[in-house]
């Protein structure tokens, strides 16, 4: 376990040139079993080095798979899954998360797969896609939408490596309209590679252009500005309003 994604620079290494590398490395011979946790994200007030949203390094390495839960009952069921599998696993845990989300979990072993995204929300005018932390504002802005007559359907990707495809081509296939939404910043973030294969499928059958809600090109700043760096469900009723546009 990492304290927070800042620390784990110190291991770039070790995980990506090794960890990442044994399967390949030994012609299937050997694998490496192992699960890093790593908490991130910001919302707690504890400015850079313990806010760090960096999931597209991890996933931008093959060899590596990489999961982030947005709530308890799939963070147990993808910890356990995550034991099993012969690979190494990133497991981001969103610190904001932690006290935020309460539900009951069972008590015995069960698994949720890897690579498998959550339809939350089933809908017709548009789709919203997120994973980890902001699940929570995608969340609040599908009820408001929903306010509106717009029904919007949610998928939480939950792995983003390996990442289902599937599922997002065929919802935005039926809805014409997407809006993704990361709290990285948004150059080169996991938002733009969602965006790029949406639209390197669906081009033309889209409604409107692909909508991103990100984190702004800047270190992650102090507690009183916080709240202007992450994306809320303002930012993503905007980006939908255009989509609807389109």
């Amino acid at each position: 376990e990492i304290q927070f994604m800042g620390f784990s620079t110190p291991a770039y290494d070790q995980v990506i040139n090794h960890v990442a590398r044994i399967r390949n490395r030994s012609r299937h011979r050997f694998t490496a079993p192992l699960v890093i946790r790593i908490p991130y994200g910001a919302g707690i007030g504890a400015a850079e080095h313990h806010s760090e949203s960096w999931e597209a390094i991890y996933v931008h390495t093959p060899g590596i798979k990489v999961v982030v839960p947005s709530r308890p009952i799939d963070a147990k069921g993808m910890l356990l899954a995550a034991v099993d599998d012969p690979d190494p696993v990133v497991f981001l845990e969103p610190i904001r998360s932690y006290r935020a989300i309460k539900e009951d979990v069972p008590d015995g072993r069960y698994t949720t797969p890897i690579g498998a995204a959550a339809v939350e929300r089933e809908g017709s005018d548009l789709t919203l896609i997120s994973w980890g932390a902001m699940m929570r504002e995608t969340r609040q802005a599908a009820d408001s939408l929903a306010d509106r007559s717009v029904s919007a359907e949610v998928i939480d990707l939950r792995t983003l490596s390996p990442w289902d495809i599937a599922t997002v081509v065929d919802s935005v296939a039926r809805t014409g309209r997407a809006v993704i939404v990361q709290e990285a910043p948004r150059t080169c973030g996991f938002a733009s590679e969602v965006a790029a294969t949406i639209q390197e499928r669906l081009l033309y059958s889209l409604r409107a252009p692909v909508e991103r809600v990100t984190g702004w090109d800047t270190i992650v700043p102090l507690r009183r500005s916080e709240g202007h760096y992450m994306p809320g469900p303002a930012r993503i009723l905007a980006a939908a309003g255009r989509t609807l546009e389109g």
